[in-house]
């Protein structure tokens, strides 16, 4: 049998935790940051959890994750 593909486009944006969680970084801190005050721009540090209806189609994104 042939191997399954990863997605290349889930594979730069999700990585699995050891104990089989997946994180996933956050949205709205690229760019237009000047109108966004200093409190929001710091809670969107880090990375976060993908919401647990998302994670089955992510796992079918990363086969071998």
């Amino acid at each position: 049998m042939p191997k399954m593909k990863t997605k290349s486009g889930a594979a730069k944006r999700f990585k699995v935790r050891p104990g089989g969680s997946v994180k996933r970084s956050q949205a709205f801190k690229r760019h237009i940051l000047t109108k966004k005050t200093t409190k929001a721009k710091r809670h969107l540090r880090g990375a976060v959890n993908v919401h647990d209806a998302d994670v089955a189609s992510i796992r079918a994104m990363l086969p071998y994750a």
